[in-house]
């Protein structure tokens, strides 16, 4: 039994994490409430490790943060509470994700999280930001070179990307054949114009790189 709920849950986080993404347009994700019980869901903290991600990334209290692709707030409400003289850009695509960070930022008092209605080929952040966080969602983005050419304005001096996405080799996820391989995500944002800066080992299911532009 406890093997069949394992799977359930795998089964529901794999097809859950499309919706952190910025072309939900491709998707149907409304109904925000129910993919909170999957995104929220304590089992995936046990893979996802977010609060290690985050310290990993070295914030600044006041750093400036967008979270693009980020659904209901998994890791957008985390990195608020961490920054807090900071600012978190919560970007999806889908509004009534959009509708769903605005009020779980309100009932729970995070003050510093903004939602932001975005765009596929355009997060349309309203300022430049110290940190760009990217879960689960560089495989879903189309015109990747010209969309991270773009995203490189909306960098502060010093700014970030930070990748997190899933391996080929990945229990959980989305099928095989739409992953797309660390070696790959580097030659991508190598032509795009950044540098690979850090790349982290300790995520059992994913690769995590953070890049600068070069």
């Amino acid at each position: 039994m406890a093997r069949m709920w394992f799977a359930l849950v795998m089964t529901a986080l794999a097809a859950a994490v499309a919706a952190q993404t910025p072309h939900t347009h491709q998707h149907g994700f409304s109904g925000a409430e129910h993919w909170a019980r999957v995104f929220d869901d304590p089992a995936r903290d046990a893979w996802q490790k977010p609060h290690e991600v985050i310290q990993a990334l070295k914030l600044a209290p006041d750093a400036v943060v967008a979270d693009i692709g980020a659904g209901t707030g998994y890791f957008a409400v985390r990195i608020a509470h961490m920054t807090p003289r900071g600012r978190v850009y919560a970007v999806d695509t889908e509004p009534d994700m959009v509708r769903y960070l605005g009020e779980r930022a309100q009932k729970s008092g995070v003050k510093n999280l903004v939602p932001v209605q975005g765009a596929p080929a355009d997060p349309k952040l309203p300022e430049k930001v110290d940190l760009v966080l990217m879960v689960d969602v560089y495989h879903h983005i189309d015109q990747r070179a010209a969309y991270f050419r773009k995203l490189v304005g909306s960098l502060k001096p010093g700014g970030a990307i930070a990748i997190v996405d899933f391996t080929k080799e990945s229990p959980v996820g989305p099928p095989p054949a739409s992953r797309i391989a660390a070696g790959d995500v580097k030659a991508e944002m190598k032509a795009a114009g950044y540098e690979l800066a850090t790349e982290h080992g300790f995520l059992p299911n994913q690769y995590f790189l953070v890049f600068r532009p070069r």
